[in-house]
């Protein structure tokens, strides 16, 4: 019979590597706890409308990228290709305004596109994001670039420094499109962009075919098209980070590639995987929940790929601790099984992590097991330690061998 392959674009995640999936995520909540953050999860499939009307026609993620489908009852469902779009839909659909703002909440949730699978970015993909609901002052903003910042420096990564910039408003954003489709105009882009010149010159900043990248590099400064409130915005951003010791770049080539964007925008961006790809991206959007039936409530946020932030922790070689048993029993004949069982269990009843065989495997091949499991310490026990009631305890890192009755065991 033949085998069935996970599908193209999916990775398992191996008992072997998901001690750093849970060191990640572990630091994920004890951040944004510091922040006081509050969790929220939100389905894998959300109507399709939702990431139409929310993520935007014209991007490549709604044109492209996602798994839609039609489910029995003849509606169009889609895979969750992001997460900000089905928070938004949570915030207006329970009312979360009621239970007072500013609301901050953080997700860990899988994200599916439909695109080349490449080191990193998988079909199935997972996200840890926040939206910060209800304050449009860039202290806001720098909450979210701060917390971003604090999360990726406690994890080990310190030089990565976050890239920012200014897309302004729906006062000035007319101004800028209008200077850029003069630029554009005549320009030889790709097929894509060709057709969102008219409807979303911004977005043709954002593609990815190297011919428009090439043409971008030249096109206006978004910055040099803000109306006053929102440079007033972007240099009071700059004054706080600066007052906060946060180092930044200014980068006015970064506009992000959702719809839903507006004023600050920001990445964190390395160069540890290879060519230089962005860990973190965000940035403000005001008229988000409005565009989706809600009231008019400002929101910033990011999200950051955790199998990329992964991969990174990988480059850099970032030391992250296996997690250890204390300790690994040893039978040395079947009779004294009943014996270790029991002891497992009251050791496990006390938070103290053991584990032991129960295939009858000889003594030799029982250490090897030990080791393999990381345990730290093994204690082998036969007729004689259980008539004792002392037993060697043998250090895995060392193998210095010390004797504990069961009292002195417990009290570890």
């Amino acid at each position: 019979m033949t085998m069935i392959n996970i599908p193209k674009g999916t990775k398992d995640v191996l008992p072997s590597e998901s001690y750093i999936w849970h060191y990640v995520e572990n630091k994920i909540r004890d951040i944004t706890s510091l922040f006081n953050v509050k969790e929220i999860r939100t389905p894998v499939f959300e109507h399709t409308e939702l990431f139409l009307r929310g993520v935007g026609e014209g991007t490549d993620i709604v044109k492209k990228e996602m798994y839609t489908f039609l489910d029995k009852g003849d509606r169009s469902i889609t895979l969750k290709p992001e997460g900000t779009a089905a928070v938004a839909r949570s915030f207006i659909e329970n009312s979360l305004e009621q239970t007072g703002l500013p609301l901050k909440v953080y997700y860990i949730t899988p994200c599916f596109r439909y695109e080349r699978p490449q080191a990193g970015r998988l079909r199935e993909h997972h996200q840890f994001g926040l939206e910060f609901y209800g304050d449009g002052s860039p202290y806001m903003d720098y909450e979210a670039i701060n917390l971003a910042y604090y999360f990726l420096k406690s994890i080990g990564i310190k030089d990565v420094v976050p890239q920012i910039n200014s897309i302004g408003c729906n006062d000035c954003r007319p101004n800028y499109n209008s200077a850029l489709k003069k630029y554009l105009k005549g320009k030889k882009l790709c097929k894509i962009c060709d057709e969102r010149i008219e409807n979303n010159p911004l977005r043709v900043l954002d593609c990815k075919v190297l011919e428009c990248k090439i043409i971008a590099e030249n096109a206006p400064s978004t910055l040099e098209c803000v109306c006053e409130g929102c440079k007033g915005h972007f240099e009071k951003l700059k004054e706080i980070l600066t007052k906060c010791g946060i180092k930044f770049e200014v980068n006015s080539k970064i506009v992000r590639g959702l719809d839903y964007y507006n004023k600050t925008v920001f990445e964190f961006v390395t160069n540890a995987l290879g060519a230089q790809g962005t860990i973190c991206g965000g940035g403000r959007y005001d008229n988000l929940v409005a565009s989706l039936g809600g009231k008019n409530v400002s929101c910033v946020g990011f999200a950051i790929g955790l199998e990329r932030l992964i991969m990174l922790l990988k480059a850099m070689d970032i030391k992250i601790d296996v997690p250890r048993l204390e300790y690994f029993l040893i039978t040395q004949n079947d009779c004294v099984l009943d014996y270790c069982i029991d002891l497992a269990a009251k050791l496990r009843e006390r938070g103290i992590a053991c584990d032991m065989d129960y295939s009858s495997k000889s003594v030799k091949s029982q250490f090897k097991i030990a080791e393999r499991g990381h345990a730290k310490n093994v204690i082998v026990i036969g007729d004689d330690e259980i008539k004792s009631g002392k037993f060697k305890i043998k250090s895995q890192s060392d193998g210095i061998t010390t004797e504990k009755t069961l009292k002195e065991l417990f009290i570890l």
